[in-house]
This record gives C-alpha cells, sequence and structure tokens, in this order.
C-alpha cells in the first residue's frame, strides 16, 4: 500500500518520540518518507519541561499558527525503554494540543497497547462497566486507587485528540469509556486476519487439511469470544476448540481446569498440535499451568499466540519451560524485536510485524484510497529458533515476505 503524493501530504505522522522505529515504519507504509525529526522538534527547555514544535519555514510570517491547516495528524506511540509511560502519556497531549492550536483538522492517536488499560475500575461500582457482576472483592481491589484509563481517554480528549486506535485491548471498560468519551471514534483493532495468514502458511502448526488434528484453546472465559472469532476465521472445520478455567489461589498462584462451557472435551485429542490464544502476558504464569495442564493430551506441538508480550525477567524465565513449544507474538510493544529483551525465548520466539497493517487500518479511517494486501505484516525470527533453518512457506509470496523480514 502506498498513497500518492497528494494524499499523504494531507496527513503528518509523528511519534512521541523522534527515533521510534515503530512510528516511522508506519509513516513509511503510509507514504511518509520525510523523517520524523523533519517535521517536529522535540525541545526541552533547561528546566526539563517539554515544548514539542511542529516545524515550519523561519521566513514565512504569513501562516503562522495555520502550518497544519486542513491536515490529520497522527500521533504513533509505543512504549520505550527510554521514557516512561507517564512522560509519554504527557507528550501524546502536548503535542496533540500544539497539532490543534496550529490548524490540525483532526489529531490521531495510534497507542497499540493503550496505556492505562490495566487500570480501567475504581472503588466503587459505576466506576468502569464489565461484562461480569462486579462483587465486594473486585471492588476493593481498587479501593483508594483511580479510575486512571476514564482519566487518561479524558485528558486525550481535552488536549484535542480526535480518534484513538489500538490493538486487541483485553478490558471492556477501556473499550466502553474510550468510545463514549470519543463519541465511537475508537477502534480497537483485532488481528484475526494476521495470525489466521501465519498460521494458515507456516509449518509452526501441524494438521490435516480441514484441520484435522489442530486445536485451539482458550485460556480462560475471558478469552473465549476472541478464540472462537480466530476458529471462524481460519475456516478449518475439522478443528477442535476448548476452553480452560482458572482459580487463582493467590497473588501469583492459578489453579488450571478444563472449563465447564468447553465446546469439547479432552477425548480424541491425543498427539494433536494445539495453539493457545490471548491478549497480553507479564509473569506467565497462567500460561504455563495451561500448558503443564495440557500436557496430558500428549500434544505434537503446543504454540502460544499473544498479542501483547510484556518480556519481564520472572515472565522470560517462566515461559523458557519445556511445557510451552513456541511464541507467537505481534510487535505492539516494539522493545520485544531486541534479542537481549527476548533472552532465552528468542529460540522459541517468532515476531510478527504490523506497521504496515497499521498503515493499511489508518488509511481506511482516514478515508483514503488504497490496495489491501493479504498478508500486511514481516516476520522477525530469531536464528536461535531452530524453525528458521528449515523452509516454511507454501507460496512465492509468503518467501518474499520473510527474506524481507
Amino acid at each position: 500500500m502506498t498513497l500518492s503524493t497528494s494524499q499523504s501530504s494531507n496527513v503528518v505522522i509523528v511519534s512521541n518520540s523522534s527515533d521510534n522505529p515503530f512510528a516511522i515504519d508506519v509513516a513509511y507504509a503510509m507514504g511518509q518518507h520525510e523523517d520524523i525529526a523533519d517535521i517536529i522538534s522535540m525541545k526541552h527547555f533547561m528546566n526539563s519541561e517539554f515544548c514539542p514544535r511542529f516545524i515550519s519555514d523561519e521566513a514565512d510570517f504569513d501562516n503562522i499558527g495555520r502550518k497544519l491547516k486542513g491536515k490529520s495528524v497522527v500521533i504513533v506511540s509505543t512504549t520505550s525503554h527510554v521514557q516512561s509511560r507517564q512522560e509519554l502519556a504527557m507528550a501524546n497531549f502536548i503535542m496533540a494540543r500544539a497539532a490543534k492550536e496550529n490548524g490540525a483538522e483532526r489529531v490521531i492517536l495510534v497507542e497499540p497497547d493503550l496505556f492505562y488499560s490495566a487500570q480501567d475500575r475504581g472503588p466503587s461500582k459505576d466506576l468502569g462497566k464489565t461484562s461480569f457482576e462486579r462483587d465486594i472483592k473486585d471492588i476493593k481491589k481498587f479501593d483508594g486507587q483511580p479510575f486512571t484509563a476514564k482519566l487518561y481517554a479524558q485528558m486525550l480528549k481535552m488536549s484535542g485528540v480526535d480518534t484513538v486506535m489500538t490493538i486487541h485491548n483485553h478490558s471492556d471498560s477501556v473499550q466502553q469509556i474510550f468510545s463514549e468519551v470519543f463519541d465511537g471514534d475508537f477502534h480497537n483493532l483485532i488481528p484475526y486476519e494476521i495470525y489466521a495468514h501465519y498460521l494458515l502458511n507456516s509449518n509452526i502448526l501441524s494438521y490435516g487439511e480441514d484441520g484435522e488434528g489442530l486445536v485451539l484453546c482458550a485460556p480462560d472465559k475471558g478469552a473465549r469470544d476472541f478464540v472462537k472469532q480466530m476458529y471462524n476465521t481460519l475456516g478449518l472445520t475439522k478443528a477442535k476448540f476448548i476452553m480452560l478455567d482458572k482459580e487463582r489461589t493467590a497473588e501469583r498462584k492459578v489453579e488450571i481446569t478444563l472449563h465447564k462451557e468447553s465446546e469439547h472435551t479432552f477425548e480424541g485429542l491425543d498427539g494433536a498440535s494445539i495453539v493457545l490464544f490471548d491478549d497480553m502476558v507479564r509473569t506467565g504464569s497462567t500460561i504455563i499451568k495451561s500448558c503443564q495442564f495440557l500436557k496430558q493430551i500428549n500434544p505434537e506441538r503446543m504454540v502460544f499466540a499473544v498479542s501483547h508480550f510484556y518480556a519481564s525477567n520472572e515472565g522470560r524465565e517462566r515461559m523458557a519451560h519445556p511445557a510451552l513449544g513456541e511464541i507467537l507474538t505481534l510487535n505492539t510493544l516494539p522493545t520485544i524485536l531486541n534479542r537481549d529483551e527476548q533472552g532465552r525465548l528468542r529460540k522459541k520466539m517468532v515476531v510478527l510485524k504490523v506497521e504496515k497493517w497499521l498503515g493499511q487500518e489508518l488509511s481506511k479511517i482516514l478515508g483514503l484510497p488504497q490496495s489491501e494486501e493479504q498478508n500486511p505484516y514481516k516476520i522477525d525470527m530469531s536464528s536461535k529458533n531452530p524453525r528458521f533453518k528449515r523452509k516454511i512457506w507454501f507460496s512465492e509470496e509468503l518467501h518474499d515476505l520473510n527474506n524481507d523480514a
């Protein structure tokens, strides 16, 4: 997908970090080849205060404050090793205000892993809408805390953000509050087609033509709808769908069982290939417990597909467990591409880079003409992963894609 110069000239793509490779790749996918650092200056005053400046012709005294008139400004925001989320969030507010005060018609925040989504409820029933009935224990969890997700949404709106785009947000409460604050102009992109394309066209799993021997697994009821839609997107009619249940017995301890509402039991699944799906992983305790529980099926292969991978020291150590064969994740947290960040997990990790996909989705939101690609992602795989040494693609198109990665 490449936009014409006239189309792309009305869209300005920046980031809250001028050297953010993720943002640079999104900009490139949208047809913007000018460096972000040549579009906006990330000024800091001596007292450490942040004051961004959209760069304009210094000799132009006729268009002061109108540099961005009629344009759509896209702020691409991802986590960083250098700046905290608090610093990046504040930068988002100030950059959005700078864009609007210099004539921008529309400001779009693209934040693949939406900040403050874990702080999605408050210490009373009316602070956060959930898909379940909040009991006293759930309310007590947030005793003394703010409903920060709502505050973040309100501050973005007040700063001048008109549209928010994110990827696979897990919280019903966050989705509802952002939809309300932005009058429906909130876009939670779910990467069904990305996962499906990769699973159908690589040898990460082994199964029959119609999905014989393939099992899709939801690690808990919260992931059921997502995994069910993944099942439908794959279109493999003989694949199986199971759902697990977890009971948290302590802060970081869970017990796993087969959920009573699971569509299939373990009967006839011996030797199957299993792929577990979830939106995020932090400590890895639940997923490893699930993999150990599923070992009774004696699976040929066990793969974990997750959209947001927080590579903590604890998580890396846990997920190196041999019960888990391979990890498939997106680069919504771009630091996961760093081999040191992956640690020992680089031996079993595949990262699907989604900047081009985001570019396509942005073009839809902006109403720009485009030519959609069937597989708008790139693949990053360490040479430590043994699958890297084998032929994994079934078409010339996919082989070319891998060479581009």
